[in-house]
């Protein structure tokens, strides 16, 4: 990505000449000159992902406000190095990211702090969704629950220690920590080994891999590619993933696979699902006006809808299928400070 991206709107000395002669011989004619306003242009960036929920949104944006949205699909560490590379003429102004990479451009003074007086809806959004004091927000809370077979499993799963239920062995998939939705698994092994709260089990890393430790005989692979997740589980090879994301589970369910996602008792897990706004990004007022639609709840309906996420905005309807209770909230700074030793502690301990 080029440090600076060229205008649309760039043009030549001869046009600018090409131009005065046309105003001035429509002056000689009579006809009034008139000056089209130039068409504001704003660059969001966000996952690939997105899109699905992006694209019914961005055209309701452009129309009510007279602009031009582009977006960029990616991934939130491209974003992330988009925004340090670009740090004194950044051209994104607004990003959609995970939110441990949200604490990373925090820390990096990359971001500008949101406030309610210039986007009002954050007065109305759950407290939990509101990060480092306004650094960043949630826009929806998408969740992970129990995955599973429909065929195999037809009352679903209601109990996390379903996983270690040694009838179900060979019979259990689970992420890799190395993917987001794995941390749920590896969160809710602490609560069980240690009976904390969540809150508290959190921080119980070595009990959690004790706990994981234990589920290996049930275990038919671990995976890192959620569409082979998927594809065993629609297969019957596997009859649970635990944890899935909810918008892989819903899509596949739409589209007719025998798929379902539980939410059981011990709880779910808020995934991340990050928006800020670029620290000098270009078009700040325009920022602001797209952050307040964007959590407020006609966009939120939306897009909660198209990803099976829970929105934030409390006056939001919730869409079909959600848990009943509110998913738990990690710690997110404490993921990101020790994710990568966790990912490797992971790879001995459960790859062996």
């Amino acid at each position: 990505m080029n440090a600076t991206r060229p205008s649309p709107y760039r043009i030549s000395r001869r046009e600018v000449l090409q131009l005065a002669g046309a105003a001035a011989a429509a002056s000689v004619v009579g006809v009034p000159a008139i000056g089209r306003a130039q068409t504001r242009e704003m660059v969001i960036g966000g996952a690939a992902g997105h899109k699905v929920f992006m694209d019914p949104v961005i055209p309701l944006f452009e129309k009510k406000y007279n602009c031009k949205i582009i977006y960029e699909g990616t991934r939130s560490l491209v974003n992330l190095q988009k925004m340090q590379s670009n740090k004194d003429k950044p051209y994104l102004s607004i990003v959609l990211m995970d939110d441990p990479v949200m604490i990373m451009a925090m820390e990096e003074g990359l971001l500008d702090r949101l406030t309610a007086d210039k986007v009002p809806a954050l007065k109305k959004l759950k407290p939990a969704a509101i990060h480092m004091d306004g650094m960043w927000v949630n826009y929806q809370q998408p969740w992970t629950g129990i995955g599973y077979n429909t065929d195999r499993l037809k009352g679903g799963v209601d109990s996390w220690t379903a996983l270690w239920d040694g009838k179900y062995k060979g019979r259990v998939v689970v992420p890799s920590l190395q993917n987001t939705e794995g941390l749920g698994v590896f969160w809710m092994a602490a609560h069980l080994e240690t009976g904390k709260p969540l809150k508290d089990a959190q921080y119980e890393t070595d009990a959690a891999f004790k706990k994981l430790r234990a589920l290996k005989p049930n275990l038919l692979t671990i995976y890192t590619n959620i569409p082979q997740a998927f594809n065993l589980l629609e297969q019957g090879e596997a009859w649970m993933i635990g944890s899935a994301f909810s918008i892989n589970t819903f899509d596949r369910k739409r589209k007719g696979a025998p798929v379902d996602l539980s939410a059981p008792k011990e709880g779910t897990f808020a995934m991340p699902s990050g928006i800020a706004k670029v620290k000098n990004g270009p078009q700040p007022e325009l920022s602001y006006q797209f952050l307040n639609e964007f959590l407020g709840p006609e966009y939120q309906k939306i897009t909660a809808e198209l990803a099976a996420a829970l929105p934030t905005h409390v006056d939001a309807p919730v869409p079909p299928g959600m848990p009943k209770s509110e998913p738990f909230v990690p710690d997110w700074a404490f993921v990101a400070k020790h994710r990568k030793d966790w990912v490797e502690r992971w790879d001995k301990e459960m790859g062996a």
